[in-house]
């Protein structure tokens, strides 16, 4: 049977602020948040019910001396007790399932709105803002929610003992009706704080959480060339600061906690003495006393419901506020998909980008070498369609044309793409028409026949997230292979064979070469392995193209292109699993400047 999906439809959130994404929430469930509401409220009418019942049986049992009656309201304060203890089980059940309907539905918004974001996500927030609000924040979100039954009968019951003791004195009731406020007042500014320093405190841990995968996705190659101590006295100056930043969020909380115990305890005591003081005068009876102390015991329920209710307020707001602007992140306006103002060319055709003033004509195999990085990934966004920009194919702007034709005609390959869970051939087979003979084809133009020959089932071998059971060179050719796999018509591969050795890369340059002819090939990489088999290369600097010409064109007069990539020459990068093997103390100097 295959496992139900809580919120298919988990609806459109309103985004507009932090409380109005809980109020969402809540009217997302809101038969069950009125059960809890009505569950709540009698449970807390309940509380009081019983201080009156005892009162009865002090005065019309015991100072009556009426055995009947005594009996009779005994009996009725059992019958109370038995029904009090359902109510509790309803209540506290109810709210569990409103808690964990809005962490179900949380995630499925957040899921669904990570899904649109695309390609953005990473270059707006880091992974562990992320991981962040995927966990804790919305924990503490659909924590809130649950106050929303006991936070109802809470009202009801202060009010309901307030109208009680008005009818005992109401001098006792003006204490109760004023007391409450006053305490929520005195409470109020630590409130106010614990927002700002948790405010803080989740930002930094959702950087000091993405500086912690960042360590450990890298970790092989930080121990190979020495940098791995370095990065570790790093992350633990960061964990210093944050943990100091703890300490404040934590003096705050525990002063909270404090007071929401002490002052209705305080309070309360008040309230006892001074009934107790009108019972030694005689204006209320001893079993009138005992009800106010009764009420009063119970009162200290439904104030301590409101104060943690506050807490708890407090702290699922400052979390909501991270998973709406998570939710407010918009995907990069890539132009209209539904209406196109333009066909794509029907047959192979140039692609050009008037910001650097490349030219890639079709059915060849072309290089950039880019001196920034940045540069190149960002030519690759504009060039696959990932921004708005004036970039053309076949003399047309890429952003009028239909938005699937172009996913499906021109693929952008990053060479640290993700790589789901599955078999390897789930990973690699991503279209159903392809065989195992296809499969093969493209494993050995990635020149990962050995990655497929080492693991124990072959294609057959289940795989984690993220293939972590790979060095990061043979996850970088299994993503080669997978886009190779695609076969369109036009490949844009970002720097793909950074992690592997020089003879593997040399044999993935030759192979790709061939298994890539009369297709539009693009090669976004400094290597000159990879830039000696291309029919063109052309020189990036300054975010200009400044020179043309095969590679060894312009290593005979381009100082700077040559200087650009004999530093990939002088020290290829190694698969991350043997780089501690293929370095020198000098290149290993080198790497960490």
């Amino acid at each position: 049977m295959p496992p139900q999906i809580p919120h298919p439809d988990p609806g459109t959130p309103d985004t507009r602020g932090p409380l109005r994404y809980i109020w969402w929430l809540a009217r997302s469930q809101p038969w069950r948040v009125l059960r809890g509401s009505l569950l709540g409220t009698a449970w807390m009418a309940g509380l009081a019910l019983r201080p009156y019942l005892i009162a009865k049986a002090v005065d019309d049992g015991l100072r009556a001396r009426d055995q009947r009656a005594l009996l009779f309201w005994g009996l009725a304060i059992v019958v109370a007790g038995v029904v009090q203890a359902w109510l509790g089980v309803l209540r506290h059940r109810t709210t569990n399932f409103i808690r964990e309907d809005a962490t179900a539905r949380s995630a499925a918004v957040l899921l669904r709105h990570l899904s649109r974001v695309g390609a953005v996500l990473s270059r707006k927030l880091a992974a562990g803002e992320v991981a962040t609000v995927g966990g804790a924040d919305i924990g503490n979100t659909s924590y809130v929610l649950t106050i929303t039954g006991p936070g109802v009968g809470a009202v009801v019951a202060y009010a309901l003992v307030a109208v009680v003791l008005w009818t005992i004195s109401p001098l006792l009731a003006l204490c109760i009706l004023l007391g409450v406020p006053l305490i929520v007042a005195v409470m109020g500014p630590m409130l106010r704080r614990l927002d700002r320093v948790e405010t803080v405190y989740r930002h930094r841990l959702g950087l000091l959480t993405a500086r912690a995968g960042d360590i450990v996705a890298g970790l092989r190659v930080l121990a190979g060339v020495g940098g791995r101590g370095l990065f570790a006295r790093r992350y633990a100056d960061r964990s210093r600061e944050l943990l100091a930043e703890g300490y404040r969020v934590g003096a705050v909380s525990s002063w909270i906690r404090a007071l929401t115990h002490a002052l209705p305890g305080l309070f309360l005591a008040v309230v006892v003495w001074l009934a107790a003081r009108m019972a030694a005068d005689g204006d209320i009876t001893v079993g009138q006393l005992v009800a106010v102390y009764g009420y009063v015991a119970v009162l200290a329920v439904p104030v301590w419901f409101l104060l943690d209710g506050s807490y708890q307020l407090i702290r699922g707001r400052v979390a909501a506020r991270r998973i709406v602007a998570l939710l407010n992140l918009a995907p990069d306006d890539v132009g209209d998909s539904d209406h196109a103002a333009v066909p794509a060319p029907p047959h192979p055709a140039e692609l050009r980008d008037p910001v650097t003033g490349l030219t890639v004509p079709p059915g060849r195999m072309f290089g950039v070498a880019a001196t920034d990085p940045a540069e190149a990934t960002a030519l690759a966004d504009r060039l696959g369609r990932y921004v708005v920009s004036e970039a053309t194919w076949g003399g047309q702007r890429l952003t009028g044309m239909p938005l699937a034709e172009v996913r499906s005609r021109i693929l952008v390959a990053d060479h640290d793409a993700y790589l789901f869970a599955g078999t390897l051939r789930d990973v690699l087979r991503i279209r159903d028409d392809l065989n195992d003979g296809a499969l093969r084809a493209a494993v050995r133009t990635a020149s990962a026949d050995d990655v497929v020959e080492a693991l124990p089932d072959g294609f057959d071998t289940e795989l984690d997230n993220r293939a972590r059971r790979l060095s990061g060179g043979q996850r970088q050719r299994v993503r080669l292979a997978r886009a190779l796999l695609a076969e369109p018509e036009v490949l844009i591969l970002l720097d793909p064979t950074s992690a592997v050795d020089a003879h593997t890369e040399a044999r993935i340059a030759e192979r790709l070469r061939a298994a890539r002819a009369g297709r539009t090939t693009l090669l976004l990489s400094t290597s000159p392995l990879l830039l000696g088999y291309a029919d063109t290369v052309a020189y990036l600097a300054g975010g200009r193209v400044v020179a043309t010409g095969t590679h060894a064109e312009l290593l005979e007069r381009e100082p700077g292109y040559r200087a650009l990539v004999a530093r990939d020459g002088g020290a290829p990068a190694p698969d991350a699993g043997d780089v501690a093997t293929t370095r020198g103390p000098g290149e290993v100097e080198e790497v960490l400047r």
